[in-house]
């Protein structure tokens, strides 16, 4: 199957932020028309919603929205003009130690089972942001990363999606050298509690996830230069990489594994999981 296979897919279920950043890393596309798409879900307070975060529906600022903006921003290099209003705005949600919520108290709008809002801060998606905004100078930055160090250091359980989001934080951070073994010790619990797809093991499906829903190894090194890399054998990992393949749908695309609340999240997400499944195997230097 083709890259214009995955074009075509994108051409009729994904958003045109998503078509946008299909061009700009798979064809001749520049940042800025993925730039002006996503203005569009940005607010005045600097932060994003208009589901930009396609579990979240409402119009108001969250912080998974703001997360997915600053990658995008990152991935066509246009993050330096946005990221101090959007670090302003994460201060402003922030709780006491620096840390954002999963969700904030928003209008009566709709939003998956998991979106529970609070005004507390938790270490997903703190550490996502903390990561993803790593190399920005602003005081809510350093302070996200004084939350996050210790957090994920003392870590004796969690879930894959928690995981993930500290894998991120390290990929980021400075410190190389506590970044890699911080990293080690995370790919001993994910390996420990079997919070991976290994081969014919399912692993152990953490609560509030689906079956379908436990990460390859693939998902927690998207790339072969990724800190979790070396948690799995080339073996585990081109197996993870050829389950990838096989999960692309007949019509050139891939969608998402975990729960379907509401009929159009499944075409809002299938465009951001296409995309990272062509960025996952392009790195891996698999056949698009």
């Amino acid at each position: 199957m083709s890259i214009t296979a995955a074009e075509t897919f994108l051409f009729t279920h994904a958003r045109l932020l998503d078509r946008r950043r299909f061009a700009f890393l798979f064809g001749s596309g520049d940042a800025e028309p993925v730039v002006r798409a996503l203005d569009a879900y940005r607010n005045p307070d600097g932060g994003y919603g208009h589901a930009l975060e396609p579990d979240g529906r409402g119009a108001d600022s969250q912080p998974l929205a703001a997360l997915t903006a600053v990658s995008v921003l990152r991935e066509v290099g246009a993050l330096d003009a946005f990221a101090p209003a959007i670090a302003d705005h994460l201060a402003k949600i922030s709780d006491a130690d620096g840390a954002v919520p999963f969700a904030v108290p928003a209008g009566e709008y709709p939003h998956s089972p998991w979106w529970q809002a609070s005004t507390e801060g938790a270490l997903l998606p703190t550490a996502n942001l903390a990561g993803a905004l790593a190399d920005v100078d602003h005081p809510w930055v350093a302070r996200a990363a004084d939350y996050c160090w210790p957090r994920i250091e003392a870590l004796t359980s969690s879930h894959p999606y928690e995981v993930r989001g500290c894998l991120e934080f390290l990929e980021g951070a400075p410190d190389r050298t506590r970044a890699r073994a911080a990293a080690d010790r995370l790919g001993e619990l994910v390996r420990s509690s079997r919070m991976v797809r290994l081969g014919s093991d399912m692993g152990e499906t953490p609560q509030g996830y689906t079956v379908a829903e436990l990460p390859y190894p693939h998902e927690y090194a998207p790339t072969p230069n990724s800190l979790a890399a070396s948690w799995f054998s080339a073996a585990e990992m081109a197996e993870s990489l050829d389950a990838l393949t096989a999960e692309r749908g007949a019509d050139g695309g891939w969608r998402p594994r975990w729960l379907i609340w509401t009929p159009v999240v499944e075409h809002e997400w299938s465009g951001p999981v296409t995309i990272e499944a062509l960025k996952t195997l392009r790195a891996y230097g698999r056949e698009l």
